[in-house]
C-alpha cells in the first residue's frame, strides 16, 4: 500500500490526447477523390492507439473479500471497470503492484512469507514468484523501461535504501548508501535516470540518480516534505508530493528541478499521482 515508506507515488493523471490528422481532400477535372497517405497513416495510428486502450488492464490492491480473508489482494479490471478478477489470494497482504513494460508480468509486495518481499507473476495471476529473500522488508518494485530491471526499497542494510535487481531477481545491488531513508524509486522512461525520496538533508526530498546510483542530486529543498516522484512520459517533468503550503498538494517540476509548480489547491490531501502513459500530441 504505497501510503507506507517505500510505497511509493502518488496521484496525478495525465491528459490523454490524440490528435486526428486530417488529409486534403482535391479534385481536378473529375478525377476521382484520392485520400492523403498522411490521413490514412493517421486514421491507422488512431484505431490502433484506440484498440490498444481498450485492451489495457488496470491492476490495484483490495480488500474486498473480508469474508474469505480480510486481507489486502491485487486485482485487475479492464479500463472500463469491468471484468474485475483477483489474482492473488493467500492469508497475507499482496500489495503495491507494478505492470512490466510488455504488460506480460505485474511485480507486487507480499507479506505471504512473514516479511514483506518482492514478487511477480504473469498478468493473469499465475507463475507466482518471489524474487527477493531476506529478514528485512524490500518493497516498491519499478521496472525499467526495457524491463530487463526492477529498481526496489529495501532497509536490509538497517535503513531504506534503493536497490536494483535484474527480473528474475538475480543481480541484486544496492545503488544509494546512507543513514537516512531511500525509497520510493521510479525509473524515467529513457532508463538512464532514477528518481527517488530521501531524508538524507533532514525531511523528505525528491533526488534524481543515474541509473547505475552514481550523481545524486537533489532537486527540490525546502523545510517541508517533498516525495514519491513520478515522471512524464516524455521524461521532461517530474510530479510529485509537497506538504510545502501547509497540507499535500500535487506538484510538478521539470526533470532538472527548476520550475516547481502546484497543480492541485484544497484543504484536503492529494497524493497517489501517476501520469498517463500516452503524451499529449500538439498540432
Amino acid at each position: 500500500m504505497r501510503n507506507s515508506v517505500g510505497v511509493r507515488k502518488a496521484g496525478l493523471v495525465a491528459l490523454v490526447g490524440v490528435m486526428i490528422g486530417v488529409g486534403v481532400y482535391g479534385c481536378k477535372k473529375e478525377e476521382p477523390v484520392r485520400e492523403g497517405t498522411s490521413t490514412k497513416q493517421s486514421i491507422e495510428e488512431k484505431l490502433s492507439e484506440e484498440k490498444l486502450y481498450k485492451q489495457s488492464k488496470i491492476a490495484f490492491t483490495s480488500s474486498r473479500d473480508v469474508n474469505r480473508n480480510g486481507n489486502y489482494e491485487i486485482y485487475v479490471m479492464n479500463v472500463d471497470g469491468s471484468e474485475q478478477t483477483r489474482l492473488t489470494n493467500n492469508r497475507a497482504a499482496d500489495s503495491d503492484p507494478s505492470w512490466s513494460p510488455d504488460g506480460k508480468k505485474i511485480a507486487f509486495n507480499s507479506l505471504r512469507d512473514r516479511n514483506q518481499e518482492i514478487y511477480v507473476m504473469n498478468a493473469d495471476g499465475s507463475g507466482q514468484k518471489r524474487l527477493t529473500n531476506n529478514p528485512a522488508r524490500d518493497e516498491a518494485p519499478s521496472w525499467s523501461p526495457d524491463g530487463n530491471k526492477i529498481a526496489f526499497a529495501s532497509e536490509r542494510d538497517g535503513n531504506f535504501e534503493i536497490y536494483v535487481m535484474n527480473a528474475d531477481g538475480s543481480g541484486q545491488k544496492r545503488l544509494t548508501n546512507n543513514p537516512a531513508r531511500d525509497f520510493s524509486p521510479s525509473w524515467s522512461p529513457d532508463g538512464k535516470k532514477i528518481a527517488f525520496t530521501s531524508t538524507r538533508d533532514g525531511n523528505q526530498e525528491i533526488y534524481v540518480m543515474n541509473a547505475d546510483g552514481s550523481e545524486q542530486t537533489r532537486l527540490t529543498n525546502n523545510p517541508a516534505p517533498d516525495a514519491y516522484p513520478s515522471w512524464s512520459p516524455d521524461g521532461k517533468k517530474i510530479a510529485f508530493r509537497s506538504k510545502r503550503d501547509g497540507n499535500f498538494e500535487i506538484y510538478v517540476m521539470n526533470a532538472d528541478g527548476s520550475e516547481q509548480k502546484r497543480l492541485t489547491n484544497n484543504p484536503a490531501m492529494d497524493g497517489s499521482h501517476n501520469w498517463s502513459p500516452f503524451l499529449v500530441s500538439e498540432k
